[in-house]
């Protein structure tokens, strides 16, 4: 019972998780000039793939869509930055669509511009979303596809904002320069101190425990 009554007062899970939220500052992008960014990072996670996505021919956007409509918004208004986006699948048996595949349908449906588009679509985890896409990062800033520069320059990095702190230092540690751009807020700057839900309680819980796990592994691991 008290087990119950930790999980649904709201402000136990929402104190540690708007911490986690708020490690990375955000960023007015508005204020950036498409002539200082080398291009846009989408991380998967949001998307439904799969089976049921080849069944029935539509793509199904998960609880943190925000990923996907923050970065149909940054296409649009830099339609000349080359970007990318990141995923395969984070199942333990994958099968049918992978994200980045889903992603691309969802961009061809969109009408958004797609000249400068790359998918990276083996990667299950963060590590290997940043691992797998440094490559394609380097021969993009090698090639100078941003007006023919060749100098690096910071990439949009699109994700939640409970993950941005985990992903920054990944990129960090592998020498990739990024701006963050936070989305999927689950927390206010305000607490909900008479609040009591189980069912978003636990999905706090289960957010905050999720990337707590991730950063003590990757830093065992030497990761980040």
């Amino acid at each position: 019972m008290a087990d119950l009554l930790l999980v649904g007062w709201l402000p136990s899970s929402e104190l540690f998780l708007r911490a986690l939220e708020e490690a990375v500052p955000k960023i007015n992008v508005a204020q950036i000039s498409q002539n200082d960014l080398g291009g846009i990072i989408i991380l998967g996670g949001a998307i439904e793939g799969g089976e049921i996505a080849v069944d029935r021919g539509e793509i199904s956007i998960g609880s943190a869509a925000e990923r996907v409509t923050k970065a149909f918004e940054l296409i649009r208004r830099y339609p000349d930055l080359p970007y990318i986006f990141s995923g395969f699948s984070g199942r333990l048996s994958p099968k049918g669509v992978s994200e980045a595949d889903a992603f691309k349908q969802l961009i061809a449906e969109q009408g958004l511009p797609d000249q400068n588009a790359q998918y990276e679509n083996q990667s299950r985890n963060t590590y290997e979303n940043v691992l797998y896409m440094k490559p394609m990062i380097l021969e993009l800033e090698a090639k100078g596809i941003n007006g023919g520069v060749l100098t690096p320059k910071p990439w949009l990095l699109i994700t939640s904002a409970s993950h941005m702190y985990r992903s920054l230092r990944i990129f960090q540690k592998q020498g990739i320069e990024v701006i963050p751009v936070p989305v999927d807020y689950q927390t206010a700057h305000k607490l909900h101190w008479t609040g009591f839900d189980l069912e978003d309680g636990a999905k706090n819980w289960n957010n905050l425990l999720h990337e707590v796990i991730g950063l003590v592994a990757y830093w065992m691991t030497g990761k980040i």
